[in-house]
């Protein structure tokens, strides 16, 4: 090959040269011939494939996310200026515990004018109660302090005065009792009804208070956080994140033709990071999404295992088409090894070629060697198997 006769011209060019000692001569030339050697067998194992489909009854891969098991998002309910916040990413906090704060000076003023009305209408209260027991016990239409006397001493307007002007139809004395007992009455109720609308008003300006405090609704962490000590929220803004993550949960956007193949309480294979475990599933919605065609799929994952909110993962699904379905496998040693992404050789036989192809790889197949691809390859494609280390585009085989 070129590259082989390349090397060989310049090791004979190494060992040939007048300026190296024979010990240089002795320790290059091995090391020399073994890089050629090396390169040599892996560019003769290299050959052209084409891609092709089988019946696969492995599972389909599906992306996921990890997800608490409960979050909300803790809002504003009372404008103003943060004063407090419990603590930073991550921090944990049990239920009931303060998560953040919001300025509530302008509400106590308030409130100890609230607080003022509220007794002075208990003690309008207490003087009408007063006054009704009075009517009850002295009535005043009895008063004799009340009375004309027409020149007599007041007792003789009880027994003679009165009774004669009652009689002479001017005057009921029992409708003027029932007309004063109503009246003291009416002054109680009044009173009562002050009292209970001070301490209305005291009770909405309490809960208003009680709002400007945002506490933890259970026990869990603050997983983001979207304001600061000092900033000016309003009613309905998000503050903060805050999940329980005790549990933690996969979430994922299942095709609807693969969900009739799933039942809660099913346990799946699944990876999060490069350690496989299993996951359980815990909820499927009812409804689909009508522009994607999927459906969201929860599962939960075994208490304490080692993640995080918001990693990256994968669930393993099991094929609902029977027999199994159709689709492009490739072994993979076609894979080209050391980097980050699964990429393959596309290989042009006409013009003796080859340019890099991103895949998204599926399940590893029931043999070990082969896996399937979801995406970047076609049936009748080209590509290099076994490609040396370090090859890029343009390399073919033989040249």
């Amino acid at each position: 090959m070129f590259i082989v006769k390349r090397l060989q011209k310049f090791v004979s060019y190494q060992l040939s040269s007048k300026s190296m000692s024979n010990i240089s001569r002795m320790q290059v030339k091995p090391a020399l011939i073994a890089s050629t050697l090396l390169f040599s067998l892996s560019a003769s194992a290299a050959e052209i494939i084409t891609v092709s489909s089988s019946f696969s009854s492995s599972q389909t891969v599906l992306g996921s996310t990890v997800v608490p098991y409960k979050e909300t998002t803790v809002t504003a309910q009372m404008p103003g200026k943060i004063t407090l916040l419990g603590g930073e990413v991550g921090a944990s906090f049990k239920k009931g515990d303060v998560l953040a704060k919001v300025d509530d000076l302008s509400l106590m003023a308030k409130r100890n004018t609230l607080w003022s009305q509220v007794t002075s209408a208990q003690a309008a209260l207490k003087n009408s109660q007063a006054q009704y027991k009075r009517e009850v016990v002295s009535p005043r239409s009895k008063d004799i302090s009340g009375m004309p006397g027409m020149g007599l001493p007041s007792m003789m307007d009880i027994y003679f005065t009165r009774p004669m002007y009652g009689m002479m139809g001017e005057t009921n004395s029992d409708y003027n009792r029932y007309s004063d007992l109503m009246s003291s009455a009416t002054g109680v109720s009044q009173a009562e009804s002050q009292v209970m609308m001070a301490w209305s008003q005291m009770n909405e300006l309490n809960t208003k208070i009680k709002d400007t405090i945002s506490i933890a609704p259970f026990e869990g962490i603050i997983m983001s956080k979207m304001v600061e000590v000092g900033d000016a929220v309003q009613p309905g803004q998000p503050l903060m994140k805050f999940g329980f993550v005790k549990y933690l949960r996969l979430k994922a956007d299942v095709p609807s033709v693969l969900v009739s193949s799933l039942k809660k309480g099913m346990t799946v294979n699944a990876r999060v990071g490069q350690s496989m475990t299993t996951a359980r599933i815990s909820q499927i919605y009812p409804i689909a999404d009508p522009v994607r065609h999927t459906v969201v799929v929860k599962f939960d994952l075994k208490v304490g295992y080692p993640a995080n909110p918001g990693m990256y993962a994968e669930v393993f699904l099991p094929d609902s088409t029977p027999g199994g379905k159709s689709v492009i496998v490739i072994p993979q040693s076609a894979l080209i090894k050391g980097g980050s992404l699964p990429t393959v050789l596309v290989a042009d036989e006409v013009k003796r070629t080859t340019s890099l192809r991103l895949l998204r790889l599926g399940a590893v197949q029931s043999d070990g060697r082969s896996v399937a691809v979801v995406s970047g390859l076609k049936q009748g494609e080209k590509i290099i198997d076994n490609p040396p280390v370090g090859v890029n585009s343009g390399w073919y085989p033989g040249s």
